[in-house]
């Protein structure tokens, strides 16, 4: 009788360790099913956002960026080419970024702190040739596109445009901000002036 409740429990304490075996081979094979397939992931990339803006009537150059940029939908490929195309996006605004905190803070809150839906930007990036596509880019409530020229090198895909917010009904923005950098706008002739004008650079390294 000893003999066979050792055996009953040996049966018992295999049939655990069995099950157990298997639960943990289906957490694996759930955690793989979940992992993409796509040779090309943007979230994985190393993704640049950098634009330059303006001001003086010299058109002094004002460089700066946003640190995070949030793909929300698609970005995925077999190719640079087919992870950027319909890639969705959004851009945090306190993500920007120009080397000077007061500078920041300004055109956080009198430039995108006066226009609508001021906490993020969204857009989403269509491949139309080999050489150009546009983004359909959202910004104070409106959504417009915008064209833009693009190179792919090995795996480095490279954008660049120029953007006019006037088209996103930001003139109200772009007064507001010069209002506040009056002083600091002004160029030799004294004039204080903030351009409509913006250039894009956007890399993504995959």
């Amino acid at each position: 009788m000893k003999n066979f409740k050792n055996v009953f429990y040996a049966l018992l304490i295999i049939q655990f360790l069995a099950c157990s075996t298997e639960k943990k081979e289906d957490k694996n094979s759930i955690k793989t099913e979940k992992e993409s397939k796509a040779q090309f992931v943007l979230n994985e990339a190393t993704n640049s956002v950098q634009w330059t803006a303006y001001k003086t009537t010299e058109k002094v150059p004002v460089k700066g960026k946003f640190t995070q940029v949030n793909v929300i939908s698609g970005g995925e490929g077999n190719s640079v080419k087919e992870a950027i195309h319909n890639a969705e996006f959004s851009i945090p605004i306190s993500s920007i970024f120009t080397s000077d905190s007061s500078r920041d803070y300004k055109i956080r809150k009198f430039f995108f702190g006066v226009m609508e839906d001021t906490k993020l930007l969204s857009g989403k990036l269509v491949i139309e040739n080999d050489s150009i596509g546009y983004a359909d880019i959202t910004m104070n409530g409106i959504t417009e596109k915008l064209p833009f020229s693009y190179l792919i090198d090995n795996k480095k895909f490279s954008m660049a445009t120029k953007m006019d917010v006037l088209n996103w009904n930001a003139k109200s923005s772009l007064d507001s901000l010069n209002l506040i950098c009056k002083e600091l706008h002004k160029g030799l002739d004294g004039i204080s002036k903030t351009w409509a004008e913006v250039a894009i650079n956007i890399t993504s390294t995959f």
